[in-house]
């Protein structure tokens, strides 16, 4: 969805208004969310992709939200994953936005990583293993080294044209394993 209102003044001001766009936009997806049994829906997972010798999956979860983008010189830039993450029976237990970051919405822990390898997908985000480079917390997110992002499905950027500080929220699906030191 394509903001109305030109963001003008000081980048701040951009910042915010693009978090209150993905805040609301992750508000309107919560019903939305799917959860599945198998992480990845099964496929294998590329080797690059793989977190390190020593490292266990803890937990996983399906992913329902938008990917923001921004126009900047008549050009679409990603700005951030504003998503609600659920468990196998539907729950939210975390959410992921800015950083990237990811937080329980049960214990507070919180988990902040970088993209350490990718994988194209046509039509798509690409796969992801991101690698946590802080941590808060002793919960759900406490421990986490590693985290895959799977089974990706939109979020790709815009291919329209558009206009200096348009915005627009683009649908997306994935699945996120969460990884800890053995």
């Amino acid at each position: 969805m394509r903001s109305l209102a030109k963001t003008t003044g000081s980048s701040l001001r951009r910042a915010a208004s693009i978090g209150l766009l993905a805040t609301g936009l992750v508000a309107a997806s919560v019903g939305s969310a799917h959860a599945t049994a198998t992480p990845g829906h099964g496929a294998p997972v590329p080797p690059e992709l793989k977190p390190p010798a020593g490292h266990v999956l803890a937990k996983a979860f399906s992913a329902s939200g938008v990917q923001v983008y921004e126009c900047n010189g008549g050009t679409w830039s990603f700005v951030e994953p504003a998503a609600s993450l659920t468990d196998a029976r539907g729950r939210t237990a975390a959410i992921h936005f800015r950083g990237p970051t990811w937080q329980s919405t049960t214990d507070g822990s919180l988990v902040v990583g970088k993209a350490v390898a990718n994988k194209p997908v046509t039509g798509t985000i690409p796969l992801l293993l991101l690698e946590a480079t802080d941590n808060r917390g002793d919960g759900l997110f406490g421990r986490v080294t590693y985290i895959q992002r799977l089974a990706t499905q939109g979020g790709a950027a815009p291919t329209g044209p558009c206009e200096d500080g348009d915005t627009e929220g683009v649908p997306y699906r994935a699945q996120y394993r969460f990884f800890v030191e053995e």
